[in-house]
């Protein structure tokens, strides 16, 4: 009978130890900044765990304690039953399979929500232990200080949101994945990278004559916006906008260009990031911006080409779909 009872302490001890051992690997395994996400996110397991885990020293201390009390009572027990050494081996064999390897890997498949189930067993252990892991805590945190932050790189962000990419248990389709990598990498690329030459830009001068057939000609262009530069390319009007040129009327006389409103514009460096652009374009209440270098209007950048960029698309609207089937059939003739 006492040896029966002897067994039943030690598988209870083992027990105790294997909990501790499996809550120690999963305890800090939790990351503090995810659980104060989740957190804010309504999940209640974070919740659960977000004190225990600020106090970390504290209630690692606790755990540990707990664990080698558990382990040295498991070996004082089994002195009972067997001669020293012997019992040595039996404790160090249990200790190891039962109560280091298997709840450890057990506990990790799954550390948030063991350890949430778990929290009132951790705060029972942390009043037990007090008088000595509230030492072994202050000692800590003198020691290595607390826990910091730490943020993940744009790199890693972009890794990590590349994961969710032909994965069937993410929330993210691949669409939402293209968009965000492409906001992560705007600060990565410069606005000449999207930018339109000069070549291949229509824009117009101040003193140019608004003739029937030059609207005829701007009409066939297909553009909402013509920005105006000086024929040196070395300063910008501003933007001429089609929609102001509905109601012209002819009979008055000779219309040029700079007696219509112009929308002013600034112009940008060939090198500001795409980051600093959509603050630009925000900032500016304009869709078209001239780009320059070493003083001289190298192209144009609209907020279509940060979009773009963003999503990793090319946006086509009615105008680019006419002229590319215009294109293709005058490659057909």
């Amino acid at each position: 009978m006492q040896t029966f009872i002897l067994l039943c302490v030690v598988v209870v001890l083992i027990g105790i130890s294997s909990v501790c051992s499996g809550l120690n690997i999963s305890f800090m395994s939790l990351d503090l900044a995810e659980l104060r996400r989740k957190a804010r996110l309504g999940n209640l397991q974070a919740k659960r765990m977000l004190p225990l885990r600020r106090n970390r020293h504290l209630t690692l201390a606790a755990i540990l304690l707990t664990n080698v009390a558990a382990v040295s009572a498991t070996s004082l027990v089994l002195e009972h039953l067997f001669n020293g050494w012997i019992a040595g081996i039996v404790t160090t064999i249990l200790i190891v399979i039962f109560g280091e390897i298997l709840p450890q890997a057990f506990f990790m498949r799954k550390a948030l929500a063991f350890c949430a189930a778990l929290a009132p067993l951790m705060q029972g252990m942390i009043v037990v232990t007090f008088p000595l892991a509230k030492p072994i805590q202050l000692l800590l945190d003198k020691l290595f200080g607390h826990e910091k932050t730490r943020l993940h790189s744009r790199q890693e962000l972009g890794v990590i949101i590349a994961e969710h990419l032909g994965n069937n248990q993410s929330e993210l389709d691949e669409d939402e994945v293209e968009i965000i990598r492409g906001a992560l990498q705007l600060s990565e690329k410069q606005v000449r990278d999207i930018m339109t030459s000069i070549g291949r830009v229509y824009w117009l001068q101040p003193d140019t004559a608004l003739s029937p057939a030059k609207l005829d000609e701007i009409k066939h262009i297909g553009r909402s916006r013509i920005p105006v530069f000086n024929h040196q390319l070395t300063r910008c009007y501003g933007v001429l906008l089609m929609k102001d040129l509905v109601d012209m009327d002819f009979s008055s006389g000779e219309i040029r260009v700079g007696d219509l409103p112009l929308y002013p514009v600034r112009t940008v460096g060939s090198l500001t990031a795409l980051d600093t652009m959509f603050r630009t374009f925000i900032r500016s209440g304009t869709h078209l911006i001239p780009i320059e270098r070493n003083d001289a209007i190298i192209g144009i950048a609209t907020i279509e080409d940060l979009l773009e960029e963003i999503v990793g698309h090319e946006i086509e609207d009615e105008t680019d779909r006419r002229t590319s089937a215009t294109r293709r059939f005058l490659r057909r003739k």
